[in-house]
């Protein structure tokens, strides 16, 4: 089976993706083999390669930590691209993550699920222009999880994830079908 790597991009210390990640896999129901990739797990230093990505003809990347992120991204099928909208952006974490590699992200399908208070439909926006740029393949559905309607606890966690997000489970659920159809016609 495919391996698809959902990439969590916020490494605050106080987030929610990880509760996020859980939702998500809670809303496959195809069966999809999904990891969970937290970019906290994955420190890679800004720009410290002394090239640039490996493109045609450069495969000699200096890096142990980028030789071990090319080997896991170059090992999926496919991406969950799961961020937060900050200051109507991306995080900084997940703009490193992709900038470290290349070739390995290239024709590759990705759902792009943002969320934030309104849903994260700016980062999503601009992360889409990214994708383009590593033509890597983004799927139509992109889930927006706004979180001014979620509950949360004192610490900030969410009290109930599938109940906030029960509007969005069928945009998640048409997001992963199109990720398994674009897998399947690979």
């Amino acid at each position: 089976m495919s391996q698809i790597l959902l990439i969590m991009a916020s490494v605050r210390p106080s987030r929610v993706a990880d509760q996020l990640a859980d939702w998500i896999h809670a809303r496959n129901t195809l069966g999809l083999s999904i990891e969970t990739v937290d970019l906290r797990d994955w420190p890679l230093p800004m720009d410290d390669e002394p090239h640039q990505p490996k493109q045609e003809g450069f495969d000699g990347y200096r890096s142990e930590h980028t030789r071990n992120w090319s080997r896991k991204v170059d090992s999926a099928a496919g991406f969950i691209f799961l961020l937060p909208q900050y200051n109507w952006g991306y995080p900084a974490a997940l703009k490193n993550a992709l900038d470290h590699l290349y070739s390995e992200w290239q024709g590759k399908p990705v759902v792009i699920t943002s969320y934030g208070a309104g849903g994260g439909g700016k980062a999503a926006d601009q992360i889409a222009q990214v994708c383009q740029g590593l033509h890597l393949e983004p799927v139509p559905t992109r889930p927006a999880l706004p979180l001014k309607a979620a509950e949360r606890t004192d610490a900030g966690r969410l009290v109930d994830p599938a109940a906030a997000f029960a509007a969005q489970a069928a945009d998640m659920q048409a997001a992963l079908g199109e990720l398994a159809a674009a897998l399947h016609s690979a």
